[in-house]
């Protein structure tokens, strides 16, 4: 039978709860495999105590995302270099967010962040890193998320 690979979320313990240190050294002792969303600065900690970087954030800003062209630029070069630093540091995930809708529509939405993932996707293929689209609840914790359910997440990755 195969062992389940779990991993944590950096950001639910750090620094509200926990020192980074304490938290790895725990995480390691428990059993964990992984880390998610954890900063740069805490990467070489990180390997230090035999645990993987599940997957951090491939560009910035949640809201301003990439269903606006405008951003096209900027969050290409955001993805390009941190797939590069993805496949150095053996992270297999980079975390894509769609942004907020601010009154463009789902279809066009869609057309648009499928659009910004293109211009990515082959360097990630390349490197062995995913581009991860993060479906959120807008309903509750992101008003207005776009990617805020999966079927659009699906018709975004089907383009």
């Amino acid at each position: 039978m195969s062992r389940i690979r779990q991993s944590i979320a950096w950001w639910c313990f750090v620094p509200q709860k926990l020192a980074p240190e304490a938290l790895l050294r725990a995480a390691a002792e428990i059993g964990y495999e992984a880390v998610e969303l954890v900063p740069q600065e805490h990467w070489q900690l990180v390997h230090e105590h035999g645990l993987k970087i599940a997957a951090v954030g491939g560009h910035s800003s949640l809201t301003d995302g990439m269903n606006r062209r405008e951003n096209r630029e900027r969050i290409s070069a955001e993805l390009h270099n941190q797939i590069a630093l993805a496949a150095k540091w053996g992270i297999p995930n980079l975390i894509c967010f769609s942004g907020n809708r601010n009154g463009v529509s789902d279809a066009e939405g869609a057309q648009i962040t499928a659009e910004t993932l293109r211009h990515a996707a082959k360097a990630a293929e390349n490197a062995g890193v995913t581009l991860v689209l993060e479906l959120l609840n807008s309903k509750v914790d992101h008003p207005d998320y776009q990617c805020d359910h999966a079927d659009w997440g699906v018709q975004v990755c089907a383009m």
